[in-house]
């Protein structure tokens, strides 16, 4: 996943524009460094009363969350299309995902975080009750990029609020609107002071890193790579998503018709930009051709323009300039190499909209095959068989995502487990990221750690703390304190022995 660049020197405003006009939409000033220590210091000593809520007690705060972002759907609507001018219904998706956030983890958060109980590994250790409990970190940083200004948000911040953490948010600079509408609805519903956005480049975000006891950050895997440093230089925990180079294969006995629209959806759903877009397709020879003719056609009918609340268009803009300069570079690079561009292939209109486009001729020497393009291209490549598909599929250093798409779901359940992806759909697109019982997070290059995963996805954001305690009545020494003493030792030893070793050295 891209992200804006980072400056070394933060201005002391920044400035919003929407991507479609260009035109100014708001400014925000900066949070230095010494502020952004002043916030984290306040959030830690807050956290404290938080965290004694207990999970009933947070639960009704983040439902009373959940009830102002549905009272105030429009407004933040409304935020969304301004900073990144993408279709209505693409604005509203964020908030009903949010809002299914908010209720699965408040009603959830108190069976996740209660206190779990193992049987002891031995009967030896049967004279114990093994407990492991979970204890939120204090305060948890949390950096997000500019493709969802409020579901990246949301998607962490609300587990992380549920364990019982503060949390202070870095969103990108190119859309920090939307996040600080939402910390607005936190502060006007009186929740207590657990939760903060501080706006800014890269000195924020190397801020955020340097005060917080947990970072979640999500973009780039070149600033990744320097938070994981950072972090392992403070030793503390992190968790990192960056990006992927999803490929979809589609399989000779796929409904080729849900396979078109379904990949078309999956590849140009916010313009492209989204983690988990279908960025590479393989398709078996025997219905490449008919396949194709059905893609085109109905990425030919796609809308792309600015929309307003009436949703009347299906493709926005990208983001920024330097975006649509990706685009543009991988797109024009496969040309170049002798692809061929069925439909699309070129900016268009004002503002950063790029054409949907549909490349076939290319192959894994181009960029748009290598590189994490976060745009709306769909490059298709036609393979003999599913062994073809499934080696091209996993000749990439990404594994977030991957789809395939076929008649039999034994099939496509028996090449998912081939693939090196984090995730895999069948016969479905990006619909991983809205079942948060399944863990969301990527192989290789795209990044470590998970997000969700139904209790993990809370336990993440807590340290384990393991208690051990009498299950039977104690004696005044155990047999093996001091001082020692061989003959009591070599009972323990020949009792671990027999109930651990195999065969005739069970007794020797």
């Amino acid at each position: 996943m891209t992200d804006s660049a980072n400056t070394t020197l933060d201005p002391a405003e920044l400035e919003v524009r929407n991507p479609a006009t260009g035109e100014p939409v708001g400014t925000v000033a900066v949070t230095t460094p010494d502020e952004v220590t002043a916030t984290v210091r306040s959030l830690r000593t807050a956290q404290k009363r938080w965290e004694s809520l207990g999970p009933a007690g947070r639960k009704d705060w983040l439902l009373k969350l959940q009830d102002w972002v549905l009272d105030h759907a429009d407004e933040l609507a409304d935020s969304i299309q301004a900073e990144s001018a993408k279709p209505r219904v693409e604005a509203e998706v964020e908030i009903a995902f949010t809002v299914d956030l908010l209720g699965y983890f408040a009603r959830n958060a108190g069976k996740f975080l209660a206190d779990t109980h193992v049987s002891p590994h031995s009967p030896l250790m049967r004279v114990k009750k093994l407990t492991t409990a979970y204890k939120p970190f204090p305060v948890v940083g949390i950096i997000t990029p500019w493709n969802f200004p409020l579901g990246m948000p949301a998607a962490d911040l609300i587990p992380a609020l549920a364990a019982g953490a503060a949390v202070v948010l870095k969103p990108s600079e190119v859309t920090p609107l939307t996040p600080l509408v939402l910390a607005r609805g936190w502060q006007e519903i009186g929740a207590p002071a657990v939760f903060a956005v501080v706006s800014g480049g890269g000195d924020t975000g190397a801020a955020v890193v340097a005060e917080s006891d947990y970072i979640q950050f999500t973009g780039s895997g070149r600033t990744g790579r320097r938070i994981a440093v950072a972090c392992a230089e403070r030793m503390i925990p992190y968790s990192l998503e960056m990006g992927g180079k999803d490929p979809a294969i589609v399989l000779a006995d796929a409904d080729l018709d849900r396979a078109a629209y379904g990949i078309a959806f999956g590849a140009l759903c916010n313009a492209g930009q989204l983690c988990v877009s279908v960025e590479r397709v393989y398709v078996e020879a025997a219905v490449y051709d008919r396949f194709l003719e059905k893609l085109v056609a109905h990425v030919r009918e796609l809308r792309v323009g600015r929309d307003d609340r009436t949703g009347s268009f299906d493709i926005g803009p990208l983001a920024n300039e330097a975006q649509l300069a990706i685009v543009s570079r991988h797109v024009d690079e496969a040309l170049a190499a002798g692809a061929q561009a069925l439909t699309g292939g070129k900016p268009t209109g004002t503002g950063t909209f790029y054409e949907p486009t549909v490349l076939v001729g290319v192959d894994h020497t181009m960029s748009c095959i290598t590189e994490e393009t976060f745009g709306p291209t769909i490059p298709v490549i036609k393979v003999t068989d599913e062994n073809e598909a499934i080696k091209l599929a996993n000749d990439s250093i990404y594994g977030l995502s991957a789809s395939v798409w076929t008649g039999s779901v034994s099939r496509g359940q028996r090449i998912a487990r081939h693939l090196d992806a984090g995730a895999v759909n069948i016969n479905d697109a990006t619909i991983n990221l809205f079942n948060f019982a399944l863990p969301h997070g990527g192989w290789g290059q795209s990044g470590t750690g998970y997000r969700w995963g139904g209790a993990d996805g809370v336990r993440k954001y807590c340290r384990k703390q393991a208690i051990t305690a009498p299950a039977l009545p104690t004696q005044k020494k155990e047999m093996l304190w001091f001082p020692y003493d061989m003959k009591k030792f070599g009972f323990m030893r020949g009792a671990m022995r027999a109930m651990s070793a195999r065969g005739s050295r069970r007794f020797k």
